[in-house]
């Protein structure tokens, strides 16, 4: 199996599969010096993990990650940083009636058809307990950046189905567990999530990640852009089905005059472009927002077909997340940070003399100037 790896200068390499003994993974490229520790990595890792809420599965890890290499007295040392993620909850039988069937919705059908085989123990290598690893990864450029650079990585659940936050305030995401921004509508997404619950079924999200403090001439102008880099590195998260860059869609009903992002010397206007101009950074916030689909495993039955090609009924047993976006936001904030790494690697290596003729505008036009 290929694609296991992302990245060309910063390049994590995920292995593992949801019922296995471990996760494990490979971060190279790591430039040496940055205070690294375990504690630096389980922050993300406890935001991200199963079991925090009865609105999300109830399986229970404690997702405590290894850090086995490339870190020395408590430095990087630019070698490869292996880490490891013991699974600890595993209930397999719950799997056992699906062995023979595909779940509607899931990958048991597309992954048999290209190997011959499948994992189907939880989903083995399609399941998001993989993403894990890139959480505990994207920990990794997320330091890097923040120290070296000042950026900030943030994202929040911005759509539940039909709910959206009525209110903002980056101060209330970390204090529930939707990552919402509306401390006033957290009650009315917990009697949904509980009706939703109770009913069986299971609903899409969206999630909005902003970075901030990203400095200008991140990305290649033409097959390595930014804003593609972005999207491909967010499409590869499990369920996500759509990826937005700043005004995204809603770009379709904009005019020119309202859409292109006015300069001036002391700063841009708007930020339709998401931060990013010709797949160039341009020093504004990076703004991307993605929509993940409802999760296929649910306890309702559903048509399908077994191995043999015979019509079936499927019921998905075992522990699921009725939302996949509650616990999507960390894991979307750290195939972000990845991105940046990279590319921040990447334009350094090349770019590291470049004296551009003008200084940076600054990201958004001050009140009053």
């Amino acid at each position: 199996m290929s694609g296991n790896s992302f990245g060309k200068n910063f390049v994590v390499t995920t292995f593992g599969e949801s019922h296995g003994p471990a996760l494990g993974g490979i971060v190279d490229g790591c430039p040496p010096g940055l205070e690294l520790s375990v504690a630096d990595l389980q922050h993300d890792l406890d935001r991200r993990k199963p079991g925090q809420s009865r609105h999300t599965t109830q399986r229970r890890e404690s997702d405590r990650v290894e850090i086995l290499s490339g870190v020395f007295e408590g430095r990087t040392t630019g070698t490869p940083i292996g880490l490891l993620i013991h699974n600890e909850d595993q209930r397999s039988h719950d799997y056992s009636e699906i062995a023979e069937r595909y779940r509607p919705g899931h990958a048991d059908y597309s992954y048999e058809q290209k190997y011959g085989v499948r994992d189907y123990r939880g989903g083995g290598r399609s399941s998001a307990r993989e993403t894990a690893i890139r959480v505990a990864a994207g920990a990794i450029a997320k330091k890097y950046l923040a120290e070296r650079l000042g950026v900030r990585i943030r994202g929040y659940l911005s759509q539940l189905g039909p709910l959206r936050p009525r209110g903002f305030d980056w101060d209330q995401v970390e204090q529930n567990p939707f990552f919402w921004p509306c401390a006033e509508t957290v009650p009315e997404l917990e009697a949904y999530m509980d009706a939703l619950r109770k009913s069986g079924d299971s609903i899409g999200a969206a999630v909005t990640l902003v970075a901030s403090g990203v400095p200008t001439g991140l990305g290649e102008p033409v097959f390595d852009r930014l804003d593609a880099a972005i999207a491909h590195a967010l499409m590869g998260i499990n369920a996500v089905k759509g990826v937005e860059i700043g005004a995204g869609f809603a770009s379709i009903e904009q005019r020119g005059t309202e859409h292109r992002d006015l300069m001036t010397p002391e700063g841009f206007l708007s930020n339709n472009a998401g931060g990013i101009l010709g797949g160039i950074s341009t020093g504004q916030d990076i703004v991307a927002r993605i929509a993940l689909k409802p999760t296929s495993s649910i306890r309702l039955p559903g048509q399908s077909i077994d191995r043999r090609g015979a019509p079936v009924e499927v019921v998905t047993k075992g522990r699921h997340d009725p939302c996949v976006g509650i616990r999507a936001t960390p894991i979307a904030e750290a195939m972000l940070a990845l991105v940046l790494m990279d590319h921040y690697l990447r334009h350094r290596g090349q770019n590291a003399e470049v004296v551009p003729p003008l200084p940076p505008i600054p990201a958004e036009r001050r009140p009053g100037s």
